[in-house]
């Protein structure tokens, strides 16, 4: 990794999907620059290109022209194993519908992006436990995702995205499947992070929660329309 002012950056990145005769420009010359500890909010209309976004700045797609810099190396060729552990390494996922795994407990559950760090079953143990601990969920450790609230999955969530000290942490309308009262308390959680100097970048159509972000940038069709600063 170099040293290098930006913790991500896309430079002309386009994105391009073939259906059969039909042909989509979801994404069409994004440059953007993601400081170290900044909290975004991606925002837009439905079809806009978000989701398309969030994917390539987490790894699971590749762009079809430009470059995507993440912690300086240029990921944008690498193949499917050194995205599959970039993924494992670099970056943290929060996902709408917690995306946990049923058979698994919650300190289990939060140990798996662990499994990447060849560590010792008993230190990750450890570490998972702490996590929990670190998101109210101390009293939960051995508790299945279906013995749990909505708002405690998702912070089962936030505790495995955080787990492997990633150098971003990707949320995908992370409050949409919870009540007002829960997704205060994630999005309260979400401040605390921001303020513990994690980078986020968050996509959500809520505008009450892109005033919470520290930078919103808008996209439509396929573009950036507006990148700018909360306060």
């Amino acid at each position: 990794m170099t040293d290098v002012p930006y913790i991500a950056a896309l430079e002309e990145v386009t994105k391009t999907y073939h259906m059969g005769t039909v042909t989509l420009n979801a994404l069409q010359g994004i440059t953007v620059n993601v400081e170290p500890g900044e909290y975004i909010a991606i925002m837009g209309p439905s079809g806009c290109g978000k989701s398309t976004l969030l994917n390539l700045l987490g790894c699971l797609d590749r762009p079809s022209s430009g470059r995507y810099l993440l912690g300086g190396d240029d990921v944008s060729m690498m193949d499917d194993d050194e995205l599959s552990e970039i993924r494992g390494t670099r970056l943290g996922f929060i996902f709408q519908s917690y995306n946990l795994i049923q058979q698994l407990n919650v300190v289990e559950n939060i140990e798996v992006p662990l499994y990447y760090q060849g560590l010792p079953a008993e230190e990750s143990r450890i570490i998972a436990t702490v996590f929990a601990e670190r998101v109210g969920l101390g009293d939960r450790l051995y508790h299945k995702p279906f013995e749990l609230s909505g708002g405690q999955q998702q912070r089962v969530g936030i505790a495995r995205a955080l787990v492997n000290d990633p150098l971003v942490i990707l949320a995908d309308e992370p409050t949409g499947n919870l009540d007002s009262h829960s997704g205060t308390e994630i999005l309260a959680l979400f401040d605390e992070l921001h303020r513990a100097g994690k980078t986020m970048i968050m996509v959500t159509h809520d505008d009450d929660i892109g005033r919470r972000a520290q930078r919103v940038i808008r996209l439509r069709d396929g573009r950036v329309e507006e990148d700018i600063r909360n306060g």
